[in-house]
């Protein structure tokens, strides 16, 4: 594994927590919410977002309106299955969701989520890093690596892990200060 490849990776492990992070209640409605809700629509698990246009008319109010109607009870069951504590209120052509304001248990609940997610961040980055020190060292033990170039190379993976797993901890105090602020 290059170092190239390494930050490459690292990026997209900040990447997909930041992704994970938008998922998580803050109080105010976001579209992003229902990334994660997937929809059995026709036999298949299909993402919400693919069914229905989302628009957030208000900061307490999600509505969904599904590209096609017949699809309205597979939407309004799935929500209601999900883990984003919402409960859909349907018209017959669309559904709305209202947001309401967080509780300081819930808030609580949704910090300790957030650090969850973060610490799974940081643990890929780690992965990462342990996989390309294992890499670099297998080069030095067959003899295409000098030591000393292996040990320059293994302090800026390090470096690297460093930098991404700060830059996680960044995305968790703002998620923190988003979900915390009233």
């Amino acid at each position: 594994m290059k170092l190239a490849d390494a930050e490459s990776h690292m990026q997209k492990a900040v990447e997909a927590t930041k992704r994970d992070f938008n998922t998580i209640r803050t109080g105010r409605a976001n579209a992003s919410l229902l990334d994660r809700v997937v929809v059995e629509y026709y036999g298949s698990p299909t993402p919400l977002k693919s069914l229905a246009t989302i628009n957030t008319p208000d900061a307490s109010t999600i509505t969904i309106q599904p590209y096609d109607k017949s699809s309205l009870t597979q939407i309004e069951k799935a929500i209601s299955l999900s883990d984003i504590g919402l409960t859909p209120n349907n018209d017959g052509q669309t559904i709305r969701l209202n947001v309401p304001p967080l509780t300081a248990e819930r808030r609580k609940e949704f910090v300790k989520l957030a650090s969850k997610l973060a610490e799974e961040g940081k643990v890929s980055i780690r992965n990462i890093r342990r996989d390309a020190v294992d890499s670099v060292r297998k080069q030095e033990k067959s003899g295409e690596l000098p030591e000393d170039e292996s040990r320059d190379i293994q302090d800026k993976i390090q470096k690297l892990t460093d930098k991404y797993t700060a830059k996680i901890e960044e995305l968790l105090a703002e998620k923190e200060k988003d979900i915390t602020t009233v």
